[in-house]
């Protein structure tokens, strides 16, 4: 089992959960984060003063999914999440070592 974490632009949020659904992702968890990488943030005017707005709005998406779906679901994200424009956001993938379904016990991939 594999973790997705999807760091993208929050006005493509929609379309990234669109594209999951479609191959097959059914859960994931939304978070609404703050951050900068190359983007850096960049300058706003408020009430007549100039202020660097370091961390800009993301959107964290996060999914568990089997070893067999991490390409389809990663191909997902970013046909969907792609803009061609600087701060799009990143993918990082990861290995989970267990998962437990609260309600009825099931683990590993059935907990899925």
């Amino acid at each position: 089992m594999k973790k997705i974490e999807a760091i993208i632009k929050p006005f493509k949020l929609d379309e990234v959960k669109e594209a999951l659904q479609e191959v097959g992702i059914q859960g994931l968890s939304v978070l609404e984060v703050k951050g900068f990488g190359r983007q850096k943030g960049h300058t706003e005017l408020y009430r007549g003063a100039e202020y660097v707005v370091d961390f800009l709005p993301k959107v964290k998406i996060e999914t568990v999914v089997g070893d067999d779906q991490v390409e389809t679901a990663v191909a997902a994200i970013i046909e969907a999440a792609k803009t061609d424009k600087i701060g799009d956001g990143k993918i990082f993938v990861s290995d989970v070592a267990q998962a437990i379904r609260i309600r009825t016990g099931e683990t590993g991939e059935d907990a899925l």
